[in-house]
């Protein structure tokens, strides 16, 4: 997790369409660990521990638009994009 918030330039859609998960779907795994512990959390505050800061911030500091050609990637490989249970 300490490698995903330093390389802020690693954008969340090269990730999935690489690697078929993201930060928001550790955020999503981390959160049903979390539920698994008896730990309540909702997905705001899993998603601010995966990224090292509140979503919103990190998107305003960090997100780029994705292109036409990394959209595209994204439908191609939605078959295998993570299935992450209840989300």
């Amino acid at each position: 997790v300490g490698h995903l918030q330093q390389r802020t330039d690693a954008q969340n859609i090269d990730i999935m369409n690489l690697a078929g998960f993201c930060r928001n779907c550790l955020s999503k795994w981390y959160m049903a660990a979390a539920d698994e512990r008896g730990i309540e959390m909702n997905y705001d505050e899993a998603r601010e521990v995966i990224y090292g800061m509140p979503y919103d911030d990190w998107k305003v500091k960090h997100q780029e638009k994705a292109s036409p050609e990394q959209q595209q990637k994204f439908e191609d490989t939605k078959p295998l994009h993570a299935k992450i249970s209840g989300h």
